[in-house]
């Protein structure tokens, strides 16, 4: 009996470190746990942080092409001219002189240059493809003074308008018929500050 009882209290002993061995294991696996918990948190919390990042980066990326967009297009109103229905003038062929009935058209071109005292204006004389590019040059120039001399006369200061012609260079109808070449012997007015 003493045998059974050694054999018993070596048994109970075996069983209560075996237990103590598995409860310190599991108190260790369980601080592992809970140390991975806030680890797995803190992967989450970046995670959540550069989605934000990425996402506050595209607002501002989308932000900044609206901003460049929106500045296209004030240039590309800018470019078109204010006194846009008004920047052409035709001529007969061969002539410089401003036709009469182009002469209400400079009238509110100088108008608006004398509300706009800010603004300038270049006068292009151009011709139809017709004649040599020498002789086309001088009859643009020749359109280009006319009406600036009218103008003149309205009362616009001669420095605020430059003169240039192109000749047969930039033709308004790339046409090779009587309607395209009216359409080129034009005198173009172009506005700028």
């Amino acid at each position: 009996m003493r045998n059974y009882r050694v054999i018993t209290g070596l048994f109970i002993l075996f069983i209560s470190i075996t237990l103590a061995f598995s409860i310190g294991c599991a108190k260790k696996g369980a601080v592992a746990v809970s140390e991975e918990k806030p680890a797995a948190a803190k992967t989450e919390a970046k995670v959540q942080q550069q989605q934000q990042t990425a996402a506050e980066d595209t607002a501002k990326q989308k932000q900044q092409l609206a901003q460049a967009e929106r500045a296209k297009i004030k240039e590309a109103e800018a470019a078109v001219s204010p006194i846009a229905g008004f920047d052409f003038i035709y001529f007969d062929y061969d002539k410089y002189n401003v036709k009469s009935e182009f002469r209400g058209t400079l009238n509110k071109v100088a108008d608006w240059l004398k509300k706009n005292e800010g603004y300038s204006l270049r006068i292009e004389g151009n011709c139809d493809e017709r004649g040599t590019a020498e002789y086309n040059l001088a009859l643009g120039e020749k359109r280009a003074n006319s009406a600036k001399d009218y103008m003149v006369k309205l009362g616009i200061d001669k420095g605020k308008i430059n003169t240039i012609s192109y000749g047969k260079e930039k033709p308004v109808d790339p046409g090779h018929n009587d309607e395209a070449w009216a359409k080129n012997r034009n005198a173009h007015f172009v506005v700028y500050k």
